[in-house]
């Protein structure tokens, strides 16, 4: 088989191994729902009281809403993907078998990532989204090329998402446990990704800070795109912002998976 084509079946194989937890899915899509309700209200109070706040009408703050609510689980911005297993496995030593396979460690986990993404994106974040349009006056494009172009800032922030959480995980091999490094990343991601607040709104340095902070690849700027607020050249400069993290922090991982790798053949002998 080839690398291309082994690497595709990993990610096969992932989406169908999360398309079997419908109850955990089913739950998630509940908890997105009534989430985004909550915050739904709480936005609708906020730009009643400033109408125009972070650049967005109430219609697009909304959109906000429920597209972070649908595409969290997608991108990971609370953790919860393959860093949960990959941790496991360096901590009880399993991933001394992971690095005899005839694949790359890196590659492999983010194949994995990217099946698990392309599933939580269709069983978690079609449904939220739907019943936001439903229930409130959402701004969704009717154009298809800004769809596609959304779809492209959401592959973007998975890889992001996917780079973070690497060197995370890798963390485990000096740490031993990584609980609290996992928690730490989790509450930043939260945080800095615009899951809850729009970073359009933060105020001063701190707003500055959260939109070149890596995080802001993985919900700002696909609700930028999709919200019509990138287009052009604008369009083009979020997508370098994105696939600069990507590559650097991807880089940064294996800067890591190097040195831990030589600390696994040390302490094997």
């Amino acid at each position: 088989m080839g690398t291309g084509r082994l690497y595709a079946a990993v990610a096969v194989r992932a989406f169908r191994r999360y398309a079997t937890y419908r109850v955990a899915t089913a739950a998630g899509v509940f908890t997105n729902t009534v989430f985004g309700l909550i915050l739904a209200y709480t936005y609708i109070a906020l730009w009643d009281e400033k109408p125009h706040l972070g650049g967005y009408d109430q219609a697009q703050a909304l959109t906000y809403v429920w597209l972070a609510q649908g595409l969290h689980a997608a991108v990971a911005a609370m953790g919860g993907g393959f860093e949960d297993e990959l941790i496991e496995r360096i901590r009880t030593g399993d991933i001394a078998i992971d690095l005899y396979r005839p694949a790359d460690l890196q590659a492999w986990w983010l194949a994995t990532d990217v099946g698990r993404a392309a599933f939580q994106l269709v069983g978690r974040g079609v449904v939220p989204m739907a019943f936001g349009a439903l229930v409130f006056e959402l701004a969704l494009p009717a154009d298809p090329a800004t769809w596609l172009a959304f779809l492209v800032a959401v592959a973007l922030g998975v890889a992001v998402s996917f780079a973070i959480r690497y060197i995370v995980a890798m963390m485990t091999f000096w740490f031993l446990d990584g609980a609290g490094v996992q928690q730490l990343a989790t509450l930043v991601g939260i945080f800095f990704s615009g899951m809850l607040l729009p970073l359009n709104i933060f105020p001063g340095a701190l707003g500055e800070l959260g939109r070149v902070l890596p995080w802001s690849a993985l919900i700002q700027a696909p609700a930028d795109v999709l919200l019509g607020e990138r287009t052009g050249s604008g369009l083009l400069s979020t997508y370098a912002f994105q696939a600069a993290w990507a590559v650097g922090l991807l880089a940064v991982g294996r800067l890591v998976q190097l040195a831990a790798t030589r600390r696994v053949v040390v302490q094997g002998g």
